[in-house]
């Protein structure tokens, strides 16, 4: 584990009592509607997919192409995914962060509407695009306005608010679509409410916008000053928020002076280190399989010889219990390092899925099999969402809106969620046929990439804990970018020195 080395004539004393107001909470509070929004929106395909109703309106369950109109569904989302990834940068750079999250919550506020009114497969297939990229859009968007709203001290668990609310969306899909499953209308088309249920998060989050406030960083580095200082007193105790304003302007100073195009991430070392590590970190997540057990939750469950009414209560059970660990993550994330968890996490859950597919394999869901090895390996998949949510998945957001400077966190977390989409896209789309042809042979996909993975967190990832946004750059060998006390003079003309040079251009 790389450790921290913050100068001291760059290190800011904050202070030391609470920092934030409660307003600071509630503000969160509202946007976590956004971030359930996008869990939501991508898990309910989980249930649809086990609803008999939505195979039938569709023919899924006669077609001779219905595994790859499935992979299809899923894999579009992920293709919306990324190009909802790119919006990240543009709209919220340009835009601000607040419109980086009201233009994605509009997608899927009307994406969720059409796909719950489908009339026929093509139709469902485009709109899980759209889906796809408004939902994708607000995973990233949302903890780029969170991490620059928090404290220093309580950013993490500030932070993870995200994935907490994420997690509320997964398990509220899983539950509603279980309660459909037992509704049955004369019409045979209850898979439609829970598909137009994700437009209600998402219409709130909305509503809440005009109170929401913009990131004072963005303010100030878009020349709103006073905006952001009547912010920052809004949102932290007095003290720290008259610390913290001085500190980031005199920061943005010196990033203005700095380069920030796309090719300066690949030719600068240290800007290079960042674009390694994020796409490092939003590969090696993927690789313990994640998304693929969230999403394919109920298939597994079949493979295991589940019914359907027993493979949607398991789901819900497993995301009900993901979000009861996500919630304890809130309590965890800011007492142990960045990379100990990341790293700690992998090896753990990929433990579990060894377990898994031992069991499986050892056990196969044939009649007269012993029920021990089944209960083994359900209980192998509910201990992987146990360890994941406590220790993996909330970090990586934090983790990703940490390491970049203020300047580039846009294009950071742009690069973190278009990676992670590109690498689903593959694992999505192959897992249904997959899981159909070599079963539990699947999971051995994960495993040496996944510890592989592990070992390079764990020795190469600096810990940003605690750490001001402003001062992180030290511990990636940019300390000479950061403010120093006497570079006042300098960084004025600097700064004077562009201005005069973009006039001219």
């Amino acid at each position: 584990m790389v450790e921290k080395n913050v100068p001291a004539d760059v290190h800011v004393e904050h202070v030391q009592k609470r920092q934030f107001k409660y307003y600071n909470i509630v503000v969160i509070g509202a946007m976590c509607f956004a971030s359930m929004g996008m869990g939501y929106s991508a898990s309910i395909i989980g249930t649809t997919l086990a609803q008999p109703s939505f195979l039938h309106y569709f023919h899924l369950d006669t077609r001779p192409n219905a595994l790859s109109l499935i992979s299809t569904m899923n894999g579009l989302f992920q293709a919306g995914a990324f190009c909802g990834s790119i919006g990240i940068n543009i709209v919220a750079d340009r835009f601000g962060r607040k419109m980086s999250i009201i233009v994605p919550s509009l997608l899927v506020l009307i994406s969720g509407a059409c796909l719950a009114g489908s009339v026929n497969v093509g139709m469902f297939i485009a709109f899980r695009f759209f889906s796809g990229m408004g939902s994708w859009w607000l995973l990233g968007s949302v903890p780029v306005w969170m991490s620059e709203v928090a404290p220093p001290k309580n950013r993490g668990v500030l932070v993870d608010c995200h994935s907490a609310a994420l997690l509320f969306g997964y398990c509220s899909a899983s539950w509603i679509g279980a309660g459909f499953y037992f509704y049955h209308p004369v019409a045979n088309n209850q898979w439609r409410a829970p598909l137009g249920f994700q437009c209600f998060p998402v219409f709130v989050v909305l509503c809440f916008m005009p109170w929401i406030p913009e990131s004072p960083r963005w303010l100030l580095q878009n020349d709103h000053a006073e905006e952001a200082e009547r912010v920052l007193r809004k949102l932290h105790d007095s003290d720290e928020a008259a610390l913290e304003l001085q500190q980031i302007r005199n920061q943005i100073a010196v990033d203005n002076t700095l380069e920030n195009s796309w090719m300066s991430l690949v030719t600068k070392p240290s800007y290079r280190k960042r674009t390694f590590i994020t796409i490092g970190l939003s590969v090696g997540i993927q690789m313990t399989g994640v998304l693929v057990i969230n999403n394919y939750g109920p298939t597994i469950y079949a493979s295991l010889g589940l019914s359907n009414s027993e493979q949607l209560l398991y789901q819900g059970g497993f995301n009900t219990l993901g979000f009861g660990c996500g919630i304890l993550a809130l309590f965890v994330v800011d007492r142990f390092s960045r990379p100990m968890l990341i790293a700690g996490g992998t090896a753990i859950v990929l433990a579990t899925l060894v377990a898994e597919a031992a069991l499986v394999a050892s056990y196969p869901p044939i009649p007269g099999q012993s029920q021990d090895g089944l209960k083994g390996a359900l209980a192998m998949i509910y201990l992987y969402i146990v360890f994941a949510e406590l220790l993996l998945d909330g970090t990586q957001y934090i983790y990703f809106s940490e390491i970049w400077p203020n300047h580039l966190r846009a294009k950071g977390m742009t690069i973190a969620m278009a990676t992670i989409a590109l690498v689903n896209i593959m694992w999505l789309q192959v897992a249904p046929t997959a899981f159909a042809r070599i079963g539990w042979k699947f999971y051995l996909c994960f495993f040496i990439p996944g510890y592989i993975f592990a070992v390079c967190a764990w020795i190469f990832f600096p810990d940003t804990r605690h750490l001001a946004l402003e001062e992180i750059a030290a511990i990636f060998g940019d300390a000479d970018e950061i403010y120093h006390a006497q570079d006042v003079t300098k960084l004025s003309v600097e700064a004077s020195e562009k201005s005069d040079h973009r006039e001219e251009v």
